[in-house]
């Protein structure tokens, strides 16, 4: 039997045993392969506190999981747990960079594989642009973000690939996420329904990654409700300790299909630079995420860069057709629809 000792709470021995890595790792900017996982974990297992990445990895009755928790796993986001006990924290501390350079290192890191969501809005034109990879886009037939995402494909001299949403399967993709999503209002359920189109499809392709654009609106001040606030900062705090609660949903929907949500926008490097932005900065003279948008018209024309875009529940004619279905089923309201199919 091997001898086990702990290093700062963490178990180590001569061999790390069923180690299971789902996700991926990277430590100053590099990605780790499983086998350098490996040899981490035997030779110095403290250093799981340094790792960056989306990410849920377990070994020899430990587990750790990435700072934000964009993976699912069995501890906490950001916890290394060894027998059940909190032994540690995972908690990256990257270089300070500019914005431009912390989103391009995010991308770079994630565009290895996978896929990426475009709806035409600059969060996922932006990160399109960067990864020049293959795009994927759902929506209603003649919904606007299957016309901007086209439109946005073509300029960026992107392949696009478009999957129109059949109405008579949304009340079957209602009833699949109703069952896994931690709310099941009609935002929430909406936005999962969408999702849910968009993992069937990339994984139809073959992809088990999304890149997407999520986070960006509550980190830099995407939101419409932001422009008439006096309580900006106070109302960006509060929507991004809710991003936890967004990726649990979110990731539930992907995992239907063997899937999950890859969010360059959650890098701890973007995420710790865009809290050091006064939020006076991020909402100024009428325009919202306007550092954000700064940066992307370095990559894609301003017209990309600086058009507004609506919800992803209402560009892709999701929430219309919701309420639709609600109507023909006898519901006046959404949520009594929700409640009976759910």
């Amino acid at each position: 039997m091997i001898n086990l000792i702990t290093v700062r709470g963490i178990k180590t021995g001569p061999m790390v045993s069923g180690l299971m890595l789902k996700g991926w790792i990277e430590v100053e900017g590099r990605r780790l392969s499983e086998l350098e996982v490996e040899k981490i974990l035997n030779e110095s297992p403290a250093s799981v506190s340094g790792f960056g990445g989306e990410f849920f990895l377990s070994w020899d009755g430990c587990a750790a999981r990435d700072l934000f928790g964009i993976i699912p796993g069995s501890c906490h986001a950001g916890t290394i747990v060894c027998d059940g006990a909190a032994v540690g924290v995972v908690d990256p501390q990257p270089p300070e960079l500019s914005l431009a350079q912390a989103i391009e290192i995010a991308v770079a890191l994630r565009k290895a594989e996978g896929v990426v969501a475009l709806s035409g809005g600059v969060d996922s034109a932006l990160i399109a642009a960067m990864a020049g990879k293959e795009c994927i886009v759902v929506g209603i037939e003649g919904s606007v973000d299957l016309k901007r995402a086209k439109a946005v494909a073509d300029i960026l001299d992107l392949s696009l690939d478009t999957a129109t949403i059949d109405p008579r399967r949304i009340e079957e993709a209602l009833v699949e996420v109703l069952a896994v999503i931690p709310r099941a209002n009609p935002v929430d359920a909406s936005i999962a329904a969408t999702l849910y189109f968009v993992a069937e499809q990339a994984l139809d392709h073959g992809y088990e990654k999304v890149l997407a654009g999520q986070g960006a609106d509550e980190l830099f001040g995407g939101y419409a409700r932001y422009l008439g606030t006096c309580t900006l900062g106070q109302d960006l705090e509060r929507d991004f300790r809710g991003l936890a609660l967004q990726a649990a949903r979110d990731q539930a929907v992907a995992g239907l299909f063997g899937a999950y949500f890859s969010l360059p926008y959650m890098d701890v490097r973007v995420v710790r630079k865009a809290m050091s932005i006064p939020p006076e900065e991020k909402v100024k003279e009428g325009v919202r995420k306007r550092p954000l948008r700064e940066v992307a018209a370095r990559y894609v024309p301003n017209e990309v860069a600086y058009r507004e875009k609506k919800a992803m529940q209402y560009g892709s004619g999701m929430m219309r057709e919701i309420k639709r279905l609600a109507r023909r089923s006898g519901y006046r309201m959404v949520e009594d629809f929700l409640r009976a199919i759910g």
